[in-house]
Parts: structure tokens; C-alpha cells; sequence
């Protein structure tokens, strides 16, 4: 069970209140298994005192590697607050957990180089890309073309991740200005 903080200012705490937010959390805990802390702050806000009582919800949780944090969904409504402050973070959950699992492309993200060896019997091989690293792939990791069709030399766009071993290329894609792309 994932140890949370939940802290509630200026607002009269109920049980059906806490027991709504714990199960919230226990949702986020079932979603992903990695969340180390997990901190709920729900409040009044002092700020719009002319348009009524608007409600805050702030969550901050801690994953391995980051920190992600929702503030300030306000409502008149607690629980709207409280379920758009837990939809929000569930959606960066979400995106950690895409990104940390190669899920998600960004050409920003993309890295070049070209295929330095291939042991093509035992189905892997090594970039050596533009910034001097080498990356490990598989042809797992192929994308386009298939891996047996690769050749060393071939110009090659990837995405790097570290794993414990070391550096790896997930989707790795022939660039189309090589001179063996096939039209």
C-alpha cells in the first residue's frame, strides 16, 4: 500500500471526504506501481473570496527519476476539483510511463548515426551514432526495414534509452537519402 499525505485546509474533513481521496490514490497505485510518494493538498481558496468558495486540488507525486505535480484545479464543487486534479495527473502518469517505455516518439528526441556492425546469425547490432556513442539494437528494435535488410554503413535515425546494460536504440529507421533505400 503506497503511504499518502493528505493535508486539508480551511475546509471541515470529513470521512466520506478522506476515504474519496484514498481511493484515488489506491486507482493511481493500481495505474502504476512505481509511485514512491504521493502528496493530496485540498484547500479553500483565499483568492476568489467574490465569486464564492472555490476549491483546490494539488497533487504531487514522485515516480523513479521525477516528479509530477498538478496544481491549482479549482471548482465550487470539492469533488469535481478533486476528479479533474486526479484525471490530470493520471494523464502525465501516463506520458511517464509511455516515455519510459519507448511508446512515445518525439523528432526532437531522435537521434542519427549509422550502422557501425551487424551479427546478423544472432539477430543484433551496433549504431555508432553522430554523438560518438554506440547503441546496442536487436531486430526487435528495427522499424523500417526489417533488420535483415540493413546494411553496415546504412544511415539510420533512433531513440536512445539507457538501460542497465547500456545504450540502446528502440525504432531504429533506414533514412531515406541512403544510397541502398530501395524505391
Amino acid at each position: 500500500m503506497l503511504a499518502a499525505q493528505v493535508t486539508i485546509r480551511d475546509i471541515l474533513s470529513t470521512s466520506t471526504l478522506d476515504s474519496h481521496i484514498r481511493k484515488h490514490i489506491e486507482k493511481l497505485n493500481r495505474f502504476y506501481d512505481r509511485i514512491s510518494s504521493c502528496r493530496v493538498v485540498v484547500e479553500l481558496s483565499q483568492k476568489h473570496k467574490h465569486q464564492g468558495k472555490l476549491y483546490n486540488a494539488r497533487i504531487d507525486i514522485t515516480v523513479p527519476g521525477k516528479e509530477l505535480v498538478v496544481t491549482r484545479k479549482m471548482s465550487q464543487d470539492i469533488y469535481v476539483a478533486l476528479r479533474d486534479a486526479f484525471k490530470a495527473i493520471e494523464r502525465q502518469l501516463e506520458e511517464h510511463s509511455k516515455k519510459r517505455h519507448g511508446r512515445v516518439k518525439s523528432h526532437n528526441d531522435s537521434l542519427h548515426g549509422h550502422v557501425a556492425r551487424l551479427i546478423s546469425r544472432e539477430g543484433y547490432g551496433f549504431i555508432e551514432g553522430t554523438d560518438g556513442n554506440e547503441y546496442y539494437f536487436s531486430m526487435t528494435n528495427v522499424s523500417y526495414p526489417q533488420f535483415s535488410q540493413l546494411n553496415i554503413g546504412d544511415a539510420v535515425e533512433y531513440f536512445a534509452e539507457s538501460e542497465s546494460e547500456g545504450r540502446q536504440a528502440h525504432h531504429v529507421i533506414r533514412e531515406r537519402h541512403n544510397n541502398h533505400e530501395i524505391a
